[in-house]
């Protein structure tokens, strides 16, 4: 599996799995209709979303593995990387597969909000399991895609694929609104664990060493990827990542001022600021004034 392949175009990605291509920019397979693929990593150039059936073959994503015991909804975007573990030399792939060349998106609204789909961020074990009923509006979008495909392209053809995708897409936002509510007591654990990774943090060195917390390093530290952490965050505080970061950073560094035996410079190197000056002016736009006044105030 150290051999990575590039999936380039749709026609390529279709010629893998023995299937017929239908339009150079998008295609919709029903993966039992496939050949046996071999199992190489992959590095994509499309968006593909695979919609896996139960116990089918573990795939990677990047360098982690999924075992899949639900019908379970992967997102790759351009760029990714992902393939298949297998003993065999070859496997059969299941279910269905969505992929589709930026090139179809570009110039559309969906092209410009692509980037508003966080879920193309996650981390493989951040997948979306979904319902018998979503898997039926996921196959109600599949099937009008294909329906497009079948007839020959007009004018309208690409104005109806990109809308239809959107609306899969948009639906597929509020499936993983639904994921985040039921694990809501998982993630509140995931929070407390935050609270206390910030916590140990500043009781450390690392902000000498490493600088002030970076959202990407807390999420590492907690085994998420920065998408899947920052909306969990935002659902469950209200504040994205990076805000509730720095109103921690803020109140950390409220009790430092009142030391009076170190200067402001100090407190500010102390905390991971490379500048002092970068240490004021978030203090002041979070407090309402400098960390000099706040310390003569109280």
């Amino acid at each position: 599996m150290d051999k990575i392949k590039k999936v380039e175009s749709v026609a390529q990605f279709n010629a893998q799995r023995g299937q017929q291509t239908l339009h150079p920019l998008v295609t919709v397979l029903d993966q039992s209709k496939s050949s046996p693929i071999h199992p190489f990593r992959h590095l994509s150039e499309l968006y593909i979303i695979f919609l896996k059936d139960a116990h089918c073959s573990p795939l990677t994503y990047g360098r982690n593995q999924y075992d899949y015991q639900n019908e379970t909804l992967l997102f790759i975007a351009p760029g990714q990387v992902f393939g298949f573990e297998e003993g065999e030399e070859t496997l059969q792939p299941n279910g269905w597969a969505l992929a589709f060349h930026p090139d179809l998106i570009r110039g559309t609204g969906l092209g410009r909000h692509i980037k508003d789909y966080t879920f193309f961020g996650y981390d493989i074990s951040e997948a979306l399991h979904i319902s018998e009923r979503e898997r039926q509006v996921v196959l109600e979008c599949f099937q009008k895609i294909q329906y497009e495909l079948d007839h020959p392209i007009d004018k309208h053809s690409r104005t109806l694929i990109v809308s239809t995708i959107e609306l899969f897409l948009n639906y597929c936002v509020r499936f993983y609104d639904r994921q985040f509510i039921t694990r809501e007591h998982l993630h509140k654990d995931i929070l407390v664990r935050f609270e206390d990774l910030l916590d140990s943090y500043f009781d450390s060195d690392k902000p000498q060493n490493l600088g002030l917390p970076s959202v990407g390093y807390c999420a590492d530290q907690l085994n998420l990827s920065a998408n899947y952490f920052g909306e969990l965050v935002k659902k469950e505080t209200g504040k994205s990542a990076q805000d509730y970061i720095q109103t921690k950073v803020i109140e950390v560094a409220k009790e430092k001022v009142f030391d009076v035996s170190k200067s402001l410079s100090e407190i500010a190197y102390e905390m991971g600021f490379k500048y002092p000056q970068h240490f004021t002016r978030l203090f002041k736009q979070h407090v309402g004034q400098s960390p000099n006044e706040y310390r003569l105030l109280n």
